[in-house]
């Protein structure tokens, strides 16, 4: 008899925007994997110990909320992070912005972001959502950016820079990077506009590096 198989495709599709996209169902555990990259996981079980092990834990583990935070999740994915914030905070609101509506729709449909609490979903590329909200005056008490992961240091800049007045003055932005790229470089210049910037690797075999900046300085360096 051949060995059982580990994984099964729940679901597969495309989008236009971001490729080919699969729902892999791993033993215990459901990823959403897009153009071969793992976006998010989800436990089948309930059983979420393994993930703590992963950014999207890290992410939201490395900083300390205020009661009932507002948050901004700049990239979806599956959704991992809308439930670990209901699991490790009591959020009064989440703000989730999202470029691609197809993977908006496999997250609902197929990672339960359905059975949690409400989401304002806003549909837009990063860049223009972003500066609509600063326009709006919206201030957040954490920011996860996950957008940017793989992007050079010259690109990625002036959007973190563009999302450093959305937060709130003890308010934190965490960035998520890839391992290949210097993370130094980033946190070198955000620490012109935060009061305390720490880097955090995830697990030494992980590829990700998350830039942690807490409590904004009321004026920039760009503004002296």
């Amino acid at each position: 008899m051949g060995r059982a198989r580990r994984s099964t495709t729940t679901h597969s599709g495309w989008s236009a925007l971001s490729g080919r996209i699969r729902v892999v169902d791993y033993r215990h555990e459901r990823r959403l994997i897009v153009s071969g990259a793992i976006l998010s996981a989800y436990p089948l079980n309930g059983d979420w110990s393994a993930i703590e092990r992963e950014y999207w834990w890290q992410g939201v583990a490395s900083v300390r909320f205020p009661p009932e935070p507002s948050v901004l999740l700049v990239g979806l994915g599956g959704g991992t992070q809308v439930h670990l914030l209901y699991r490790l905070s009591e959020p009064r609101s989440i703000t989730v912005i999202e470029r691609d509506p197809v993977i908006v729709r496999v997250a609902r449909q197929w990672f339960g972001l359905d059975r949690v609490g409400k989401l304002e979903m806003v549909c837009a590329d990063a860049e223009t959502a972003v500066a609509g909200l600063a326009r709006m005056g919206r201030r957040f008490d954490y920011v996860m950016e996950d957008v940017t992961y793989a992007d050079p240091p010259e690109v990625a800049l002036p959007k973190l820079l563009a999302m450093v007045p959305l937060v709130t003055p003890l308010g934190s932005l965490v960035v998520n990077r890839h391992r290949r790229g210097d993370p130094r470089p980033l946190a070198r210049t955000l620490r012109l506009y935060f009061r305390e910037v720490r880097l955090r690797r995830v697990r030494k075999t992980g590829e990700n590096t998350l830039i942690c900046c807490s409590r904004p300085l009321l004026s920039s360096a760009a503004d002296a």
